[in-house]
């Protein structure tokens, strides 16, 4: 058993309160989210005011915790909007904002005084001194720049306060400019990707064309499919729990706003049975292989392990795609006895078919979907209309909350 580190705090992704629900019930800590203004992800649905404070009821009861983001480089006209978003954030409850720009970061202290203060990747902390002026000046934790390596982690840690909380993203998309403080789609497209309304144009393909060739390109390629001159791999941290926890992370940050519900329980899930089995099992710890593979059961680019090891290739020249190998085909409303399950259909299935369920908080089974039956009472031997609610009958009880998904042919 590990008893002389704190054990870190497994903070997950929602975009909406489907995803909010599924980082709850799959064992987050703690949920990073946005509201209508002032967050860097503008294409999720985020959350008004009454979805706040009901986001910030559940996971308090649940014993988890809402972090709000606030990182956003607002211009001069969205100053004033400030006192209003705060004092409403404060009252529904809210547990910390994430905050990049030193003019809401202080705004925060007047107007929201009980609300923790997060320093956001988009600030660029990258050593100790920094992290030591920002915890003086009243913030509690730092989310580090996604550039810095666990043995500059380590030294981070101990030359600061113990009561400043260190953050680290530990798994997705990364952004190929320094800490996402990125021009590219500004200067390609006009949309700012610093209010979060990033085109992604690192992930397009190019071509080369030449001045006084009109119409004849040259291709600068990986393949025959073009070249992705900025396409970043995804992160993936899963294998090496016990390093970030000695060097000092308190906090494991999955990112993943713009994703899924699906995506957020899978993440999630895999995260908190990785760091529990190591506080469990200490020095004998080994990573169970379907933790792993459960990461392979999610849309991803190519994994690496970003710059924590150092410089790892970082780029994926020859596609801009992700890797699917399952679909999310359901989720499990309801279980009403050991082999009827009240799903809501997310992708077509069959009768029939094997199915991957991952229940809440849990390890994946297979079962088989013996019948579909609609709400009419209607026999089919496919799920083919999206959120369509049927019951399954199935081979194994599915509990409530569970996901289920289809192994890709």
């Amino acid at each position: 058993m590990i008893t002389n580190f704190e054990k870190p705090e497994i903070l997950s992704p929602a975009g909406d309160m489907d995803c909010l629900k599924s980082a709850l019930n799959f064992g987050a800590d703690a949920v990073f989210l946005a509201g209508k203004m002032f967050g860097m992800r503008s294409a999720p649905q985020n959350f008004d005011n009454d979805q706040l404070k009901t986001a910030c009821d559940l996971a308090h009861k649940k014993g988890a915790r809402i972090h709000v983001t606030c990182n956003t480089l607002p211009r001069n006209n969205e100053i004033p909007h400030l006192q209003e978003f705060m004092e409403n954030a404060q009252a529904c409850g809210v547990d910390a904002f994430i905050i990049a720009d030193l003019g809401v970061f202080e705004a925060a202290k007047k107007y929201a005084p009980k609300v923790q203060r997060h320093i956001s990747t988009q600030a660029g902390v990258t050593n100790y001194a920094a992290a030591n002026v920002l915890y003086n000046m009243g913030a509690s934790r730092v989310v580090l720049a996604r550039e810095i390596p666990l043995d500059e982690i380590a030294e981070m840690r101990a030359k600061v306060p113990k009561e400043l909380e260190i953050e680290c993203f530990v798994h997705g998309a990364m952004c190929v400019s320094f800490s996402g403080r990125c021009l590219i789609s500004s200067y390609m497209t006009g949309r700012d990707a610093n209010h979060g309304d990033c085109a992604q144009p690192c992930r397009w393909k190019y071509h080369l064309y030449e001045e006084n060739r009109q119409g004849q390109y040259f291709p600068v390629e990986e393949t025959g499919d073009g070249t992705y001159l900025y396409n970043s791999r995804d992160l993936c941290m899963i294998e090496h729990i016990p390093e970030l926890v000695k060097a000092g992370v308190s906090s494991f940050k999955i990112e993943g706003r713009a994703k899924s519900a699906y995506y957020t329980a899978v993440t999630t899930n895999a995260y908190r049975h990785a760091v529990d089995d190591y506080f469990a099992e200490g020095d004998g710890y080994v990573l169970k292989p379907w933790i792993r593979e459960e990461l392979e059961k999610i849309s991803h680019r190519e994994y690496n392990t970003g710059f924590y090891f150092g410089r790892e290739p970082g780029q994926v020249t020859g596609n801009g795609g992700y890797i699917r190998h399952y679909d999310n085909v359901a989720l499990c409303e309801e279980l009403i006895d050991d082999t009827t399950a009240v799903i809501t259909q997310r992708n077509k299935f069959y009768v029939g078919d094997t199915l991957d369920v991952l229940p809440p908080s849990g390890v994946p089974f297979e079962i088989k979907c013996e019948s579909l039956t609609t709400d009419e009472g209607m026999p089919v031997e496919s799920a083919p209309h999206p959120m369509q609610r049927l019951t399954m009958k199935c081979s194994a009880p599915v509990p409530s909350g569970s996901v289920i998904r289809k192994k890709r042919d």
